[in-house]
């Protein structure tokens, strides 16, 4: 197994909450004897209030943004019901503007607020390039250099921060930085390290199906997930990550696996018998794979939309055509894998409110899209009055007070999970 590289440290910007505790202690009685006091239960109060942070992108009918709009032009609706707004910033040509700094939180009895720490530098976008590379073919390596080569040149400007992260053997793990000369070494280091279809068909297999497709899986996911936690610390910026993999799909090439193919050109020579009782037992266990990658796509779009983060994913293998030569894999099958693969990766910028490049090969084209989306936006805050504390996922809705106008925002995010009780 391959080992994780060390998660993205970024500035953060937290707000400390700290709870006290309340005791109370009965009077002694007049003229009795002295006794030890009884100890009494102590509870303890916490209290947590979080800013909550989402984009509006504001379009007139040109589609032309709109740059001169103030805070009470924005209503903020959460569930149907109106929220304060209570910092205000404009991102313009990729510049920030801060109009209204958010006060402080609700104050609350027996909470005690330490001072606000100083916003960090606040210039420039925020970019996240996270390289996924057990989910890209060694031999596009050459291509998905050129990817990260357009995307330095069109989409990461001076001024902008960016970080770098790797799931795999390029072993990347570079902090926001400006630096672009660390940049150009990481991306001379990027590497494709994904399965082939021979390997996924030969690996031997486990309940749940291909172990060493499972793992990659969840290498990724976790490590995107321990991204989108440090994100979150992050307010008032937008942050945009370049998401370059190949997709992903937890059941690909059934048929050849399970030795099903009729004509047996296709079928692996190590394929089991596909009458064997045991061969219909693994087959089963996959019967929830598609449901299991769904879910992890939700549990990571859902940490996306806490950090407010927008995920624009890019296959870098372009229009795909069929498989390599040297690969004996079923058209019909291979197919069915380029779709599944590049729909999750659909998922996550559509969840996200980002873009999917995926079967095109015009990456200037998109670039300059994502460039656009990354450099003129609002970042509206608020402290939320939801009625209702044990909803989970809330529904998010911006309204502007300005005829002729489209607005793109963020319709939902989801609290995070409470942490596990441990019975004190």
């Amino acid at each position: 197994m391959k080992k994780l590289p060390n998660p993205l440290r970024l500035s953060v910007l937290a707000l400390l909450l700290a709870g006290v505790t309340v005791a109370a202690q009965s009077p002694k009685a007049p003229q009795a004897p002295a006794t030890p006091p009884q100890p009494t239960q102590q509870p303890t109060f916490r209290v947590s209030v979080d800013l909550v942070t989402t984009d509006a992108i504001v379009r007139d009918l040109k589609g032309q943004f709109v740059p001169d709009l103030k805070m009470e032009d924005f209503e903020v609706y959460e569930d149907g019901v109106k929220q304060d707004v209570s910092s205000f910033v404009l991102v313009h040509g990729g510049r920030t503007f801060t109009l209204a700094e958010p006060p402080p939180p609700p104050a609350q009895e027996g909470i005690i607020l330490p001072a606000a720490r100083p916003t960090s530098d606040a210039a420039g976008r925020i970019f996240l390039l996270f390289v996924d590379d057990l989910h890209l073919d060694f031999r596009n390596t050459s291509r998905i250099r050129d990817l990260f080569k357009k995307i330095s040149k069109t989409l990461v400007h001076d001024g902008d921060m960016f970080g770098i992260v790797s799931t795999g053997p390029s072993s990347l793990a570079i902090d926001l930085t400006y630096d672009r000369g660390m940049l150009d070494d990481a991306i001379n280091r990027i590497s494709g390290n994904g399965l082939k279809p021979s390997d996924i068909i030969e690996t031997p297999e486990g309940s749940q199906g291909p172990s060493e497709v499972r793992y990659r899986e969840h290498v990724a996911f976790s490590t995107a997930t321990e991204v989108m936690q440090n994100l979150e610390k992050v307010h008032n910026r937008r942050k945009a990550i370049i998401w370059v993999s190949n997709g992903y799909d937890l059941n690909p090439f059934t048929i050849s696996r399970y030795g099903e193919d009729p004509s047996g050109m296709f079928r692996s020579p190590n394929a089991p018998d596909p009458n064997d009782p045991s061969t219909q037992m693994k087959k089963q266990g996959q019967e929830f794979a598609d449901a299991d990658l769904a879910r992890d796509l939700s549990e990571l779009t859902r940490a996306a939309n806490r950090a407010n983060a927008t995920i624009y994913a890019i296959d870098p293998r372009g229009l795909v055509a069929g498989s390599d030569l040297d690969e004996k894999v079923d058209p019909t099958e291979w197919n069915d894998y380029v779709r599944k693969s590049q729909d999750s990766l659909r998922v996550l910028a559509d969840l996200t409110g980002g873009v999917a490049v995926v079967n095109q090969n015009d990456f200037d084209k998109a670039l300059k899209r994502i460039d656009a989306e990354t450099s003129d936006y609002y970042v509206l805050g608020y402290y939320s009055k939801n009625p209702d504390p044990l909803k989970r996922t809330r529904r998010i809705e911006i309204k502007v007070a300005r005829k002729d106008t489209t607005v793109w925002s963020r319709t939902s995010y989801s609290l995070r999970q409470p942490p596990p009780s441990t019975g004190r």
